[in-house]
């Protein structure tokens, strides 16, 4: 009995054991792979001179994928995209990346496929960033480089995915060369704005930098941003450049015409409007009477008209340009319907250095105060004015603001007439003032330095809207009252011509854009509190 307890305990600790051995657990694995491919051997290997191979082999030592391949090779000096062929195509896992040439690289020339981060692990995605392979056809390698940061002329914040282009300055080259020609040499920041131009010839080059949105190697410039220098740049002598980037104004050219109903025609052009002109040519009503107002955001012009006769269904206009008149037809058709809408431009709240506004949807004509009230938060009547903004689309109620308050405005029928008669529905609004304390105060001090140019500065908050702007004053000191709480960056703009709006450059005028000069860094501010910023101006 007593060897049965015995042979029964041993059973229970056994078991016991051999659970505890048996216990399921996670595995607890190696490290995770962060090592990028790594190229074992190429056939030809880099750096060959003489190439006439018909294709390059690279072999790596694990599985590799091509990812973004059309965006992130670069091949320098550019070749025909259906001169060769990548393979594996995107989507599929080899060992092998290979070149394979459909058309003869040119004699005498060394060239770079230059893959950015496009070869990666099949596995973890680790990229083999900025891998390169160089070949010549000729009997060297060319070994100069370039390198250097892309800036915006305006923008605190440059575009990536730049193209760095170079074109040798020989008897065939001309200012119009970039708008008509590949450059020999090409690079570009990719996800980055750095970049770094390899196996280049001595000489002496044009360099533009662009952001080439077709892709085709040439200066569109309606689209492009554009970068350039002076003067041509020379190797091996330059090393290290910053190219700034910024839109051209296109030449001006008159779009089509198009009719949004039988009273609105819109003119689209590209371009610098100045002086050109829109002339009607049909015959319309003694009383017919039109106006013509500029788009606030967009490149247009808005042509309100009154009523035609049922029989005119089309209207002719010439276009004026600086050396040409162009002849349009306007047929109304597809009308879209509208309305007068007075839609308020502030809610909530006004600061106290702003105007109480009103949007119209459609040009107004006149205002008769009579059928307008404002009252403060005790129901007094307050004194105001009120007038029409210049492109007839805009009421503007002046009236003295007092901390703490609030205000509420009634805009009867007949108090808002359009460019056709319609007046107004009813419209009510309440929006009051803050305290004092709930602002705070900027004490922004320019130090000119030994130049001291003409220049004009921007308050800008946290989404980049400017919110204040100031011109230049003897002390260059100034004091910016009722600023909300937040984030703010300050922006000089060296005001060269003293038109207080910063001027683009132009490439074939060689004319670089205006200076733009940023904080360091943004500052915060607080409610009743006052911040002391202070700028350098250095060029």
């Amino acid at each position: 009995m007593m060897r049965n307890k015995i042979f029964i305990a041993l059973c229970i600790v056994l078991a016991t054991a051999l659970s505890r051995c048996a216990k399921r657990g996670s595995p607890t694995g190696g490290p995770k792979d962060s090592i990028p491919p790594v190229l074992l051997k190429a056939n030809p290997p880099l750096q060959t001179v003489n190439f006439d191979a018909e294709r390059v082999v690279m072999q790596f030592d694990e599985y590799v994928q091509l990812n973004d391949i059309t965006t992130q090779l670069i091949v320098s000096p550019p070749m025909d995209p259906n001169a060769y062929k990548i393979i594996p195509e995107g989507g599929i896992v080899s060992k092998k990346v290979e070149i394979r040439f459909l058309e003869a690289p040119r004699p005498n020339a060394t060239y770079t496929f230059n893959f950015g981060s496009a070869i990666e692990d099949y596995n973890e995605k680790n990229p083999l960033s900025f891998f390169s392979y160089s070949f010549s056809t000729g009997d060297y390698i060319d070994s100069l480089s370039l390198s250097g940061l892309v800036k915006d002329a305006f923008a605190l914040k440059a575009d990536t995915g730049i193209s760095i282009q170079l074109y040798p300055i020989d008897s065939t080259y001309r200012d119009s060369t970039i708008f008509l020609d590949r450059p020999l040499y090409v690079g570009n920041t990719l996800d980055s704005t750095y970049f770094n131009l390899q196996n280049l010839a001595p000489g002496k080059y044009e360099m533009i930098a662009i952001k080439d949105v077709a892709k085709n190697y040439v200066f569109d410039q309606g689209i492009d941003k554009i970068g350039f220098f002076d003067t041509p740049i020379e190797l091996p002598k330059d090393s290290l450049l910053f190219p700034k980037l910024f839109n051209e104004i296109p030449n001006f050219q008159w779009a089509r015409p198009r009719s949004v109903n039988d009273h609105h025609i819109v003119f689209g052009y590209y371009g610098l409007l100045e002086e050109r002109k829109i002339e009607l040519v049909s015959a319309v009503p003694d009383d017919f009477e039109s106006l013509i107002i500029k788009d606030k955001e967009k490149d247009s012009l808005h042509y309100w008209h009154t009523p035609l006769p049922e029989d005119i269904d089309s209207l002719v206009f010439r276009l004026y340009d600086r050396d040409t008149v162009r002849q349009s037809v306007v047929k109304f058709y597809r009308p879209e319907p509208d309305s007068l809408m007075i839609t308020p431009v502030q809610t909530g709240v006004l600061n106290f250095i702003d105007t109480l506004q009103f949007s119209s949807s459609l040009p107004l004509r006149k205002i008769d105060e009579n059928y307008i009230q404002l009252y403060d938060i005790d129901t007094l009547a307050v004194p105001f004015t009120s007038s029409i903004s210049e492109d007839k689309n805009q009421i503007n109620f002046h009236f003295e603001k007092v901390p703490k308050d609030k205000y509420r405005i009634q805009i009867l029928p007949n108090a808002i007439t359009d460019f056709w008669g319609a007046t107004n529905d009813t419209i009510q609004m309440t929006i009051r003032t803050l305290a004092v304390e709930s602002y705070g105060t900027v004490f922004l001090k320019i130090d000119p330095g030994t130049e001291d140019p003409s220049y004009f500065y921007e308050i800008l908050d946290k989404n980049n809207v400017v919110v204040r702007k100031g011109i230049k004053n003897e002390q260059n000191s100034y004091q910016i009252p009722f600023l909300g709480p937040g984030e703010y960056q300050v922006r000089i703009v060296l005001d060269a011509n003293e038109n207080g709006q910063w001027d683009t450059g132009n490439y074939l005028e060689k004319r670089q854009p205006e200076e733009v000069l940023y904080l360091d860094e943004p500052f915060e501010l607080r409610a009743n509190w006052d911040q002391n910023v202070t700028i350098t101006l250095e060029k």
